[in-house]
């Protein structure tokens, strides 16, 4: 299985309402690695690597959480970071 590692940026109602703590879920269930986090602008941030499979999946999970609502959200695909373990969430900026 190839991994790769995408960076995704998502817009709309996403913090306060347990975005963080369902997309670490999601990673988890479906053996991600990476991490996400709050930003100032009110958008979420995260990374997460694994198989493209598993990276489609982790993106539908996320879309059909409970009340969130992500009006857009942006991915660009970065290099892998090899050795990493678990799937975080960070309380930095």
């Amino acid at each position: 299985m190839e991994k790769i590692r995408r960076e995704y940026r998502f817009y709309g109602r996403v913090q306060g309402v347990g975005f963080r703590y369902y997309t670490n879920y999601a990673a988890q269930q479906l053996g991600l690695t990476g991490w996400v986090r709050n930003c100032y602008d009110g958008s979420v941030e995260a990374q997460a690597q694994g198989s493209e499979r598993a990276l489609s999946e982790f993106v539908s999970m996320i879309e059909n959480g409970r009340y969130i609502r992500i009006d857009s959200w942006d991915c660009r695909e970065i290099p892998v970071e090899e050795g990493e373990r678990g799937f975080r969430i960070r309380q930095d900026y």
